[in-house]
């Protein structure tokens, strides 16, 4: 085999370690973009819950039986305006 044959085999090798590499890249756009989606998804309840413990304590602290109503729809206003706001960013990047 000839210097010239050798190049052109290591060229080939070469390009198809690139082309595998860009589909490792691919493969894990896919998971950070179907990451960024699950933590819309969970964001909303995770509010909603966290405004609902937080009006809780409130209530048992103050003595008082609505608090938690509160917290609840910030916990929701909180939760809707994080997800629009992560929707809108995750549709941006994929223009």
């Amino acid at each position: 085999m000839s210097a010239k044959d050798q190049g052109e085999d290591r060229r080939k090798s070469q390009g198809s370690k690139l082309q595998s590499g860009g589909a490792a890249r691919d493969g894990l756009n896919t998971f950070v973009q179907a990451e960024r989606l699950l933590q819309i998804a969970f964001v909303l309840p995770a509010a909603v819950l966290i405004g609902w413990a937080a009006g809780a304590l409130l209530d048992k602290w103050l003595h008082t039986h609505w608090i938690y109503i509160v917290g609840l729809l910030f916990g929701a206003a909180a939760g809707l305006f994080e997800a629009v706001r992560q929707a809108m960013q995750a549709g941006g990047k994929d223009k």
